[in-house]
């Protein structure tokens, strides 16, 4: 995910302490809220296109309301709307009704929590397997290279079978 214009660094990675010691760039920014709430507006298009596709009364002009918007996140507006209503799901579903007015309606439509949350954590995790895997079988490789090449070498003080 590349930061879009107007987006705050502050929301494209994940924010932790453990995460400037340790993760990789890549890896933050796709445990991040960019990511995060980018993903759960996908979803939301994701449904309403499925909606429409069954017949409920989805137009096309929401829809694009919606794909034009996807990133366009006013975050700002989403924390104020979480401290009043005290819910995560429901200040972005206000944030992206405000952002994408004709498509207000049927945002989140028929949806739960759950719908958005636990599929968007999936996603972020597939994702993450696919920049952990490449890394991982490079290390595995590095490192079966190395024991072969010293597996004649005598060591001292290992025990345990070290």
């Amino acid at each position: 995910l590349v930061p879009q214009a107007g987006m705050s660094e502050t929301h494209a990675e994940y924010r932790s302490p453990l995460v400037s010691r340790y993760a990789s760039p890549e890896m933050a920014r796709n445990f991040g809220d960019e990511k995060k709430f980018s993903t759960w507006r996908r979803l939301w298009l994701l449904l309403a296109r499925a909606q429409q596709t069954l017949g409920l009364p989805v137009t096309d002009v929401q829809l694009a309301e919606m794909e034009a918007n996807l990133h366009n996140i006013d975050w700002a507006m989403a924390a104020e709307e979480e401290r009043r209503c005290r819910h995560d799901v429901m200040a972005h579903v206000h944030t992206f009704a405000h952002t994408c007015p004709t498509a207000a309606p049927i945002i989140h439509l028929g949806a739960t929590s759950c719908y958005v949350g636990d599929n968007t954590d999936l996603i972020v995790i597939r994702d993450a397997f696919d920049i952990l895997l490449p890394k991982l079988a490079r290390v595995i490789d590095r490192l079966s290279r190395f024991a072969e090449k010293h597996a004649a070498l005598p060591t001292l003080g290992f025990t345990h079978f070290q």
